[in-house]
């Protein structure tokens, strides 16, 4: 029977049924029971099948389902005997989530969708060929590490990879605007073209002048950044992905610009809808002198970014504001406004509890940790893409008499519980997915924004990240929330900036060529190695820790001091080589916890379009792991901050970390909470500050759980987290 006249089938009633407590226990065995009947009422009857795989792959070529090009790199013999070598691994999803959703959202169909046209075993294969661009050993490496579910790339790269009709392979993008009406019409043009491609698109408003600033002499004229920012949100609703999803986008401010108030004003739930964006995502990127202005309760000033720049001469988003804060409010060329810096932290917080935004960009704890030459302004729609960029110059016909630099992201996340299951290949697993992203990047069609394709093809940026923490923690009997947790956390992530800095470095050799600036970075000084090399502060020093990385090459100082003077001689070929994405649907098809942070529910809900509900319990679920998995909601933020601060430590860029609050808390959680465990503005104040305190870089949504049992703040961008 055709896909598109499937009907009595069992495997939706059987995976609901473990949501219906047996005996006091959870039917567990029901999920693997549907498994089996989709696999047998679904799959089986209606594959595309061949004489030899060779055949099957030839039909899809001529049928152009799949390109010829990368294919044409290797021999037949070795296409067929490494499919043959992935069967012979007996690959199996480990729920019927897992496998619902890869085949019905990854695996290839024919085109009126009434037959698979490929199994899990095929887009890995179709995968690891493809970023191996012809290179056998590599294509091996790259299809076991995806078949053990050690390496998963990004949604956009493992769908599209190898498929003739398809879109772009890039996760999302970053994009600066400049103070004139040239810029923001050119920016315009460039987010519906990255929007139309798939990918989310964040946008840097700060350099722009404020309302009521003078244009060309004329004082009062200047509209503010808000009627721009309606201007995107149509732009996005516009460029849809033909139809397939809503366009996405986020915008960043910094807090000293006189606009804030309004800024934020634009996601309150009354805002008058001449201003209200209901599309658009916020952030907001807040400079240390702001935490010690609340701190001392003082007035703060917002400055005005065209007396700013007139000043200063460069853009608003370049000037270090904690270091010129001072000078610039004695400063009576520089035009600014008053404000009690609690009434703003106070309205960051209300809007946080009201909708979740704004992102938060500690942008000086980002700046002072940035390994590369040059200023770093923004992030991304999921708030862990952290890159220098350089502004463009525009002529009056938007042509560029200067091409800056803006960000593409090519995404990737190892598997945390595969990768140290798999642990005599662990370097290898990661030179191999630096190889495959690095490919990624050097062959995106960026053409249609000059400044972004420039960007990737000067600094050839990559973002490793992982995924599948709380699942290893859980399944190891280690309590996220533990001391173990943040010790295994340090070192895992110091594993993957080693062995991600050893690949990054040998293709600097084998290209002879460092990104842009290499010379400029703390790389190229040994700086950037000095924490590394001065104690063993980052080994593993419990004995539960120790054991799990048994058998795991942990590098040494002896290791540290080494690879410093070889990339010092021999450079570095990414300029940024980490990231970690939130990376949720993608997730199920690995069968582990979602990006670093906690688990939301043991047996998950998710409503699925058409079919109603599918319940997906945990990663590894069981009578002895129940305890190890408790809510992110059920569980104190600043012990997930912890967490995040020991990974932090080790990455160049970002990590998308979500705090999880319930409407009512947990009575005790906070030892703040005395009389009142109602969720409050001072509670989210307690824990923005802690998070900076502790050296997080970014924070992405505040979720919240409410009394009447719904989601403030969920909302999230498919291009990294699917």
């Amino acid at each position: 029977m055709s896909l598109k006249q499937l009907k009595d089938v069992t495997y939706f009633k059987l995976n609901n049924e473990i949501n219906i407590p047996v005996n006091g226990s959870i039917p567990l065995a029901k999920d693997k029971e549907a498994i089996t009947a989709f696999f047998k009422e679904n799959v089986e009857p209606n594959r595309y099948e061949a004489d030899t795989y060779i055949d099957k792959l030839n039909w899809l070529v001529k049928e152009e389902y799949l390109e010829a090009e990368f294919l044409e790199k290797y021999k037949p013999e070795f296409i067929t005997n490494l499919r043959k070598e992935l069967s012979k691994f007996e690959f199996h999803f480990d729920s019927f989530m897992a496998a619902y959703k890869f085949y019905n959202q990854y695996a290839m169909k024919n085109n009126d969708g009434s037959l698979y046209l490929e199994d899990f075993e095929d887009r890995v294969l179709m995968n690891a060929l493809y970023m191996a661009d012809g290179d056998e050993k590599l294509a091996n490496n790259l299809a076991f590490a995806m078949i053990n579910r050690r390496y998963q790339p990004a949604t956009p790269t493992f769908l599209n990879a190898g498929r003739k009709r398809r879109g772009e392979f890039v996760s999302c993008f970053l994009l600066q605007l400049t103070d004139d009406m040239n810029s923001i019409g050119r920016t315009i043009n460039s987010a519906l073209q990255l929007s139309k491609n798939g990918g989310g698109v964040g946008l840097n408003l700060t350099n722009l002048r404020a309302a009521g600033a003078p244009i060309k002499g004329y004082d009062g004229v200047a509209a503010g950044v808000v009627p721009v920012m309606k201007l995107f949100e149509d732009a996005f609703s516009y460029a849809n992905q033909l139809g397939q999803r809503q366009g996405a986008g986020v915008v960043y401010l910094s807090l000293f610009h006189p606009d804030i108030m309004e800024f934020l004003s634009t996601k309150k739930e009354n805002a008058d809808e001449k201003i209200r964006v209901k599309t658009l995502s916020l952030g907001v990127t807040v400079p240390d002198k702001f935490y010690e202005l609340v701190k001392k309760g003082e007035t703060m000033y917002l400055f005005e970014p065209y007396f700013v720049e007139k000043y200063y001469g460069k853009p608003f988003a370049e000037v270090d504001i904690t270091a010129e804060y001072d000078k610039m409010v004695a400063n009576p060329e520089i035009r600014k406004t008053p404000i009690n810096a609690r009434e703003l932290e106070q309205e960051l917080s209300k809007l946080q509890q009201e909708s979740g935004y704004p992102y938060i960009v500690n942008v000086d704890t980002v700046n002072q940790a940035n390994p590369v030459d040059g200023v770093i302004s923004m992030s991304n729609l999921c708030s862990e893409i952290l890159q220098v960029q350089t502004p463009s110059v525009l002529n009056d016909d938007q042509t560029y008499k200067v091409v800056g630099t803006d960000v593409a992201c090519n995404l990737g996340s190892t598997n945390v519980l595969n990768m140290m299951t798999s642990s005599d290949e662990f370097g290898t697993s990661v030179e191999s997915m630096v190889r495959a992203l690095t490919f990624i990047s050097e062959t995106s069609n960026l053409d249609t924004v000059p400044t972004v394709r420039k960007g990737n093809d000067e600094m050839h940026a990559i973002g490793l990240g992982a995924m599948g923490l709380h699942s290893f923690l859980a399944q190891n009997q280690i309590h996220y929330d533990s001391k173990e947790a943040v010790e295994f956390t340090s070192v895992y992530f110091m594993l993957l900036n080693y062995y991600t800095l050893v690949a990054s470095n040998k293709l600097a050799v084998e290209k002879g060529s460092s990104f842009k600036n290499f010379e400029k970075s703390a790389y190229a000084d040994g700086s950037y190695f000095d924490k590394y090399l001065t104690h063993d502060y980052f080994a593993a020093v419990s004995p539960k820790v120790q054991e799990l990385f048994k058998g795991i090459a942990v590098p040494t100082i002896a290791d540290w001091t080494e690879l410093r003077d070889t990339v010092k001689t021999s450079g570095l070929y990414n300029s940024y080589r980490m990231a970690v994405a939130p990376n949720g649907s993608i997730s199920y098809i690995n069968d582990c916890s979602s990006s670093i942070h906690p688990i939301v529910n043991r047996i998950e809900e998710r409503q699925e379009k058409k079919v109603g509900k599918i319940y997906y319990p945990a990663a590894g679920l069981a009578t002895e792991t129940i305890p190890y998995y408790k809510s992110a909601y059920d569980t104190d933020m600043r012990a997930v901050i912890d967490v995040y601060a020991a990974a932090t430590e080790h990455v160049d860029q970002g990590l998308s970390l979500t705090l999880f609050m319930r409407s009512t808390l947990p009575e005790g959680l906070y030892e703040w909470k005395v009389a009142n465990n109602k969720m409050t503005t001072r509670d989210l104040s307690i824990l923005r500050n802690y998070a900076y305190k502790k050296g997080i870089k970014t924070i992405y949504y505040i979720r919240t759980f409410t009394d009447d049992q719904e989601e403030v703040g969920a909302n999230q961008c498919e291009s990294c987290v699917i």
